[in-house]
């Protein structure tokens, strides 16, 4: 086993375990410290793929600018922790969770099995090359790209109002 698989093992591992973690912390603060810790991680993959690019695009945005939108969504909304609510036992919920945990587990396991013994080509020239994302950002997908823009303004323009609504 080579050093870049032991390095790719590792830090899936961290990417997995800090996202469940995220995805099962009730304090929101803690949640995104561990929702940080996994865009960190991905982007180690994608620099350890050969996609530099990408891997700086992964720290800027998602754990620079998302995760400052979500802290300020959260200040605004002054979201405090949960009251204590009385635990009504659902043996189906937690059977439900365990089983579709499982099948994830199993998709998961069957697609990266798929792609290590299909995958003896190499990845094509240029791809997680500032131009070739560029050129396609600004061709292909320039709608999406505008829409989800106004989307993002939106959000926050939504987000302040209710602030200022709850504060009179």
């Amino acid at each position: 086993m080579s050093v870049y698989a032991i390095i790719f093992y590792v830090l899936g591992s961290v990417m997995v375990v800090a996202t469940t973690l995220a995805v099962t912390r009730r304090n929101l603060m803690h949640a995104i410290v561990y929702l940080v810790l996994s865009f960190l991680a991905s982007a180690q993959l994608f620099y350890l793929l050969g996609a530099p690019f990408l891997a700086v695009l992964e720290v800027v945005i998602y754990a620079g600018a998302i995760m400052v939108l979500f802290l300020f969504v959260i200040m605004l909304l002054n979201l405090r922790q949960p009251e204590a609510e009385p635990k009504i036992p659902f043996i189906g919920q937690k059977l439900g969770g365990i089983v579709l945990a499982g099948f994830t587990g199993l998709i998961l396991v069957y697609g990266v099995t798929r792609t290590v013994l299909t995958s003896g080509k190499p990845m094509a020239p240029g791809l997680g090359n500032t131009e070739t994302i560029a050129r396609s950002l600004f061709t292909d997908y320039l709608l999406p790209f505008e829409v989800t823009s106004v989307l993002l303004l939106v959000a926050i323009v939504g987000a302040v109002v209710l602030a200022k609504s709850k504060l009179r």
